[in-house]
């Protein structure tokens, strides 16, 4: 059996992987305004499916919103002002693409890590390391 005989039985016997779209989505924030507050009530599920400390996440978000913002007792976040669904959404997108998903493979199977008093992005899909280029 020479080489393109077993290349073409490998691949016949290659299962077929159906892309099927992201398999990494982030949940929509949930949004509700309460007096001069926002209340991020879905924040707990978010923070979880990023895989990230909550307070690494809440202060992005406070710097991204300009705003103090502060975790209460039941896992929301409470942001100071009046802020639509859309711009929290926004904010949680960009701490997404800078902290979460790998710039090289695109996968989010990353963790921080310090590097020389820098925050990087360690890959564990593809190995890569990146700068996270915010902090």
């Amino acid at each position: 059996m020479d080489y393109d005989d077993q290349l073409d039985r490998a691949i016949s016997e290659t299962p077929d992987i159906e892309e099927t779209g992201s398999r990494f989505e982030v949940p929509d924030p949930e949004i509700r305004a309460e007096g001069n507050v926002t209340v991020y009530e879905n924040f707990q599920a978010t923070v979880d499916r990023l895989d990230r400390d909550e307070q690494h996440v809440m202060k992005f978000l406070q710097n991204e919103l300009g705003t103090s913002a502060h975790i209460d007792e039941s896992g929301r976040a409470r942001f100071t002002g009046d802020f639509k669904q859309s711009r929290v959404a926004a904010a949680i997108e960009e701490y997404t693409d800078a902290f979460v998903v790998c710039p090289e493979c695109g996968l989010p199977d990353t963790r921080l890590q310090d590097e020389q008093g820098a925050t990087v992005l360690k890959c564990t899909a593809c190995g890569a390391l990146s700068p996270t280029g915010r902090e």
